[in-house]
């Protein structure tokens, strides 16, 4: 298996292409040798995977990071379905802070996207039916759960459709905007 190594405009943010094999039968493809991803220079400890379903389109989860000590990396991927995620640079001094980027994550592109610690993540179903994975460096710690508003006026997130009528948990329609959020992300300091 080849990884193929995409920046983005984010610093430090990269997706994930593996060799996809297919024939009349459908695919197969390697999602994670730890070798090959070290070689590749993504050296994080995985020691968790995590899934979730969401049911229909419109579902937007996030934008979530954990604070402090707690804070995670992650390598996300869509198994079934697709979705739009979501990066917000929330560490102080980096060249990208503030900004977001928007990837589309799919059962077609097999696409990985890695999930740095210091960033907001979240995601918006495009389709109904979408299993979400994450490999996760670090445990889920409830006391350094954060999240910031998907709609905050400053960050402009541009969503691919309309937030009148999404699918979201109570908590995620109540997060602070950034420049209120627990944020003790300083670039080149994590």
């Amino acid at each position: 298996m080849a990884l193929k190594i995409i920046p983005t405009k984010l610093q430090d943010v990269k997706l994930v292409e593996t060799d996809v094999f297919g024939d009349n039968r459908g695919f197969f493809t390697e999602t994670y040798t730890r070798e090959k991803f070290i070689e590749a220079g993504i050296t994080n400890d995985f020691n968790q995977d995590n899934q979730s379903l969401s049911a229909e389109a419109g579902v937007l989860r996030g934008l979530h990071y954990q604070y402090g000590k707690d804070a995670q990396t992650k390598l996300v991927r869509v198994v079934t379905g697709v979705v739009e995620d979501v990066l917000v640079d929330i560490r102080k001094g980096s060249p990208t802070y503030g900004q977001w980027e928007g990837y589309i994550l799919s059962e077609f592109n097999h696409r990985q996207l890695l999930v740095p610690k210091g960033f907001a993540h979240g995601f918006i179903t495009l389709t109904n039916n979408v299993n979400f994975c994450y490999k996760v460096e670090g445990y889920y710690a409830p006391d350094a759960d954060r999240g910031l508003a998907f709609d905050d006026p400053d960050l402009g997130i541009d969503w691919p459709m309309s937030t009148d009528h999404l699918i979201m948990s109570e908590k995620d329609l109540h997060h602070p905007q950034l420049k209120d959020a627990d944020n003790n992300f300083v670039y080149g300091e994590i």
